[in-house]
């Protein structure tokens, strides 16, 4: 199904006089020094209504009204970029859904003449990707989120509170369609809420579906700052079991106050772990005493084991 994008003469823009279209550079876990922008400065505009959201609650939509244009976007980019030379990523966001911004692809376009060295990054509810327009869009970017909190209808419906624009089959589908024309780095962000996604039934969905799309990374965390709506977070130990779960699937998870408990691993217990699952180097820090790293580095050396990059996240994995 392809959408068809407005031009500026359809769509309403605002005085961007006092409006930061950009923010940071801001250091992530996960990507790098991130210089963000953002979509949707003036309000919230999304086609969901999320349980988890940091943001005030909001009519969901569709479309977004209320658009900066592309060269004051760019404009203030450039500026940014002046100041800030060691960028990792720039990060198309917004106070919304991204991909509702009517000038993406010509946005995207205009970004690639000035990035430099520095990767295009979106960070996506993963709503629109069933669409061919959008599949195309996201294909020229460097890094891909998209995110995936639940696979049964009735849990999306729950979770996500979407704007009953699309089922959560048409979406999964897609992601799995747009993984087989984007060849670059994909990444899927899964956030559990108690109660609601955490279900065994829930996360068996969630693993089935993930293996289809074939991500490069899988992003698996729980609320971590003030909701929207009284939702709770899982705790550490109960996200290690869905991780745990995922295994072989390169999961990283993202848990702000991780618990530090060093053991002491054999040669054979470290292979085991690692033909298990990959390790992060957070994993690894936060888990492996001095003499472990030491038998980590010696597997390294011997080719048994390798370390990969995805998208800034250091895995470990049997080779």
């Amino acid at each position: 199904m392809n959408v068809e994008l407005k031009t500026k003469e359809d769509h309403s823009t605002f005085n961007i006089k006092n409006s930061k279209l950009t923010f940071g550079p801001i250091p992530s876990r996960r990507f790098g020094i991130s210089l963000g922008i953002d979509l949707s400065p003036s309000s919230k505009q999304c086609n969901f209504d999320c349980l988890y959201c940091e943001l005030t609650p909001a009519k969901t939509t569709s479309t977004q009204i209320n658009s900066p244009l592309v060269n004051d976007i760019i404009t203030q980019l450039k500026q940014s970029i002046s100041k800030h030379s060691n960028i990792d990523v720039i990060t198309i966001t917004a106070n919304g859904e991204p991909t509702l911004y009517p000038y993406l692809d010509e946005l995207i376009d205009e970004i690639d003449k000035i990035k430099g060295k520095s990767k295009t990054l979106i960070l996506s509810n993963g709503s629109t990707i069933y669409k061919k327009k959008i599949q195309q869009i996201l294909s020229k970017i460097d890094i891909v989120k998209l995110s995936l909190d639940c696979v049964s209808e009735k849990c999306f419906k729950s979770l996500d509170r979407s704007d009953n624009s699309v089922p959560i089959k048409n979406i999964v589908d897609g992601m799995i369609q747009f993984r087989k024309l984007y060849e670059k780095s994909l990444i899927l962000e899964i956030l559990f809420v108690k109660t609601i996604n955490d279900k065994q039934s829930e996360i068996d969905l969630l693993y089935d579906a993930v293996q289809k799309i074939n991500p490069n990374r899988i992003d698996i965390g729980t609320i971590d700052r003030p909701p929207a709506y009284d939702v709770k977070p899982l705790c550490y130990e109960e996200l290690l079991d869905i991780v745990d779960s995922f295994s072989p699937l390169p999961v990283n998870l993202t848990y702000k106050s991780r618990p530090k408990s060093l053991q002491s691993y054999s040669e054979d217990e470290i292979t085991a772990l690692l033909k298990r699952r990959p390790l992060t180097l957070e994993d690894i820090e936060n888990t492996f005493d001095n003499n472990s790293k030491t038998i980590l580095q010696k597997l390294l050396s011997k080719s048994i084991i390798k370390k990969v990059d995805s998208s800034g996240v250091q895995f470990y994995k049997f080779a």
